[in-house]
């Protein structure tokens, strides 16, 4: 009987609480950046999606990176990888101009999110690094540092942040993805491939991100990182997996070549190509 009043009595306050509680909407307009976001996926509707979905070894590289004390990124790390694979194999990134014809760039640049501080709150610029294969781990990380930090200023954060306004009217952020889709011009301010991640470069579980393709021809998108035995001989170890989702356009990208890159992505990574094999003492 004491357990039922007790219920009974739990019950009434939750009604009573319920009753004095407010149920209003907070209704506010999307800030520029998430505007811009969504422009860009609209934007890339017009893309046929191949998602492959690889898991690459990474003991050697975060064994590399923990013993070199130059405080590296994973993120520039990963950035590098790309780079340097997608300019071997530049048909992956190619996409159309306004013409329908087909372009390709012999360097890459890249975009990568990094999160900034504004006067409208803190949010994902898309920061583009230019010529990202030929630069190496520490100088990319540098980079990241700096744009997070604030003292150096990315261009993803330019339109957000000065224009606001002029990104509420009907339009104005389909066209400005358009013309960043299409042109040649504006591509080489914004670059051809992404690198960008959903659960953080030390997230530990394993898990593969799938988004659309944007306005970038070619995204990898880092995933989780999991533990998983190895067996050599007759001994038995642990080695940290990454879950990569590597998009690419289909209409603009043969099955082989998309075969091609991935199998060389998996090396450069496993073997920590852009990284010393070893560091200065």
């Amino acid at each position: 009987m004491s357990q039922t009043t007790t219920t009974g009595q739990a019950l009434t306050t939750r009604r009573g609480d319920a009753a004095h509680r407010w149920r209003g909407a907070d209704i506010r307009p999307l800030p520029a950046s998430d505007r811009l976001a969504i422009g860009a996926d609209q934007a890339g509707r017009h893309r046929a999606a191949t998602h492959c979905l690889v898991t690459v070894d990474i003991t050697i590289a975060r064994g590399l990176i923990a013993a070199s004390g130059a405080g590296l990124s994973f993120t520039a790390f990963a950035v590098a990888s790309v780079a340097r694979t997608a300019a071997e194999h530049p048909e992956v990134h190619a996409y159309r101009d306004w013409r329908g014809r087909r372009v390709t760039h012999r360097h890459v640049d890249l975009t990568v999110p990094v999160e900034v501080r504004t006067r409208n709150g803190r949010f994902a610029a898309a920061h583009v690094l230019r010529d990202a294969d030929i630069r190496d781990v520490e100088d990319i990380s540098a980079e990241l540092r700096a744009v997070k930090e604030g003292r150096l200023h990315s261009d993803g954060a330019g339109i957000a942040t000065r224009f606001p306004p002029l990104l509420r009217v009907p339009g104005v952020v389909r066209g400005i993805c358009t013309v960043l889709d299409r042109s040649v011009r504006a591509r080489q301010r914004t670059g051809t491939v992404a690198v960008t991640t959903i659960a953080g470069p030390a997230a530990w579980g394993g898990g593969f991100g799938i988004v659309p393709l944007a306005l970038m021809p070619l995204q990898v998108v880092i995933g989780g990182i999991g533990r998983h035995r190895h067996i050599s001989g007759h001994l038995i170890d642990w080695h940290e997996m990454l879950d990569l989702t590597v998009t690419f356009d289909r209409r603009l990208v043969a099955d082989a070549s998309a075969a091609e890159f991935v199998a060389r992505l998996r090396s450069v990574v496993e073997k920590a190509e852009v990284l010393p094999q070893r560091w200065p003492s």
